[in-house]
């Protein structure tokens, strides 16, 4: 004879998060930190040295090699007129110096890394100036001086401190992910009581709320210091090549720095969001399980009532020698 056909029970619905899921959220957390704390990295280091990556990375480049002196006559003849007055070809500057150089030679020379530093070309062009030379330099240079060295202060306060949070995040960010969120309750007293969720409050004013909160610092930081950072330089960058003044200054943004502090925003500020929507979960997910949690006590509850009202008449009936309790004495 054939076998009848089995049937297994469904399983019971799990509550809280797999170990898998919970696994993955850590490092997909973590992953992000690290890879915006490598690009921050990129960014204070860079132009520190003439080595690979670091030589190529800088804020903003200033090529003096065709600039026109008012001492020199016939200068457009010569091959490197910087070089005849005593400049270097090009300057770029990074977040701790600057890096001067030839254009035939590359990298020549890079100052000694400054904390707070901040670039101003008139004092090293002028210090670098042979006796009897002179050039022209735009007037509102002064103007751009005086942003640049407040801003330059802002700028590398806050990718410093940008660069230390990501780090720390790299570590911390995993204790934000919980493998019993309270949005895991369950409408089943016995499984809550099996497996407890974290208590809402408790979870969202002590884990999720600073959580959130480092994140967002982290993220506006970094931000912050990006917008100052390519403001800045854009109008160094205008300012040494405005036409008006004919003064064959070249200058151009380092793209490579740029793409690092904004690839660095952009993580950081994924991350924000989605620590923004864990807590918005924590808070505000689960509510059909509490109500029908609410609801199933409120149902007990009426229903105990319901039986005690029951038993309060037995309480009235005659003893069994047919007095009622008034009638003894």
């Amino acid at each position: 004879m054939g076998k009848l056909p089995t049937f297994s029970r469904s399983p019971s619905p799990e509550y809280g998060r797999r170990p898998a899921t919970v696994l993955s959220h850590r490092v997909l957390r973590s992953l992000l930190y690290f890879l915006a704390w490598i690009f921050l990295l990129l960014v204070c280091i860079a132009n520190t040295s003439n080595k690979p990556v670091l030589r190529n990375t800088y804020f903003l480049k200033i090529d003096l090699s065709n600039i026109i002196p008012l001492s020199v006559p016939n200068a457009v003849l010569i091959n490197s007129i910087a070089r005849s007055i005593g400049l270097h070809d090009f300057y770029q500057v990074g977040l701790w110096n600057f890096c001067e150089g030839y254009n035939s030679e590359g990298i020549t020379h890079c100052s000694r890394p400054k904390t707070l530093y901040w670039f101003n070309p008139v004092e090293i062009i002028l210090s670098e100036l042979l006796a009897g030379a002179s050039i022209a330099l735009p007037a509102d240079i002064s103007d751009a001086l005086q942003i640049a060295r407040i801003a330059s202060y802002w700028m590398f306060g806050l990718f410093i401190t940008a660069t230390v949070l990501t780090f720390v995040l790299i570590f911390l960010s995993p204790l934000a992910v919980s493998s019993r969120p309270p949005q895991s309750i369950s409408p089943s007293v016995e499984t809550n009581a099996a497996h407890p969720p974290h208590r809402r409050r408790t979870f969202v004013l002590l884990r999720s709320s600073p959580f959130l909160f480092l994140t967002f610092i982290t993220a506006l930081f970094t931000i912050v210091a990006s917008v100052v950072a390519t403001v800045m330089f854009l109008i160094f960058r205008n300012v040494f090549t405005n036409s008006s003044y004919e003064l064959n200054i070249e200058a151009e943004i380092g793209t490579r720095m740029l793409a690092f502090m904004w690839i660095a925003s952009a993580l950081n500020l994924i991350a924000f969001i989605w620590q923004s929507g864990s807590c918005c979960a924590a808070c505000c997910g689960g509510r059909k399980a509490r109500k029908q949690l609410k609801e199933h006590g409120s149902s007990d509850s009426n229903g105990s009532n319901g039986s005690d009202m029951r038993e309060k008449p037995q309480s009235h009936h005659q003893s069994p020698t047919g007095t009622t309790p008034t009638e003894t004495e």
